[in-house]
C-alpha cells in the first residue's frame, strides 16, 4: 500500500514508553500507526486534533480496558512526529502530559529551526 505519511520518532520519546508495554499491546499500535502512514482519512476514533491552536494531535489506542495516548504534531504537509505516550487511566488527558508534550514539540522545532541556519 502507498503511505500517504510519514512517521518520524523524536528523539527517544517515544520508543521509552513503547518499550515498556506488554507486546500485544506493541502490536494494536503498530497497526494504528500503520493505518495512519496509509489511510487517506484516518478514522478520529485513532487520530485526533487537541483542543486549542497549539498544533497538537493525538493517536489512539485501546486495547483490551485499556487506553493509550501517543501525542504528536504535523511537519512539512505529511510528516507526522511522535512525541511521548501515556496509559490513560482517567477520561480527561492529564494536564502534566499536555504540557509535556508542548515542550516536546517546541524543542523539535527549535532544534529543527538552529539545524537551519
Amino acid at each position: 500500500m502507498e503511505k500517504k505519511r510519514k512517521l518520524i520518532f523524536y528523539k527517544n520519546y517515544f520508543n521509552d514508553f513503547f518499550e515498556k508495554l506488554p507486546e500485544k499491546v506493541k502490536s494494536k499500535i503498530d497497526e494504528v500507526l500503520y493505518m495512519i502512514m496509509v489511510l487517506e482519512r484516518i478514522p478520529a476514533k485513532f487520530f485526533s486534533h487537541m483542543s486549542g491552536d497549539d498544533g497538537l494531535y493525538e493517536v489512539r489506542i485501546e486495547y483490551s480496558s485499556n487506553i493509550y495516548r501517543i501525542f504528536c504534531c504535523f511537519d512539512e504537509g505529511n510528516l507526522i512526529v511522535l512525541f511521548n505516550g501515556f496509559q490513560k487511566k482517567s477520561q480527561k488527558t492529564p494536564k502534566k502530559e499536555i504540557d509535556k508534550a508542548l515542550k516536546i514539540k517546541a524543542e523539535y522545532f527549535e532544534e529543527k529551526n538552529n539545524q537551519e541556519r
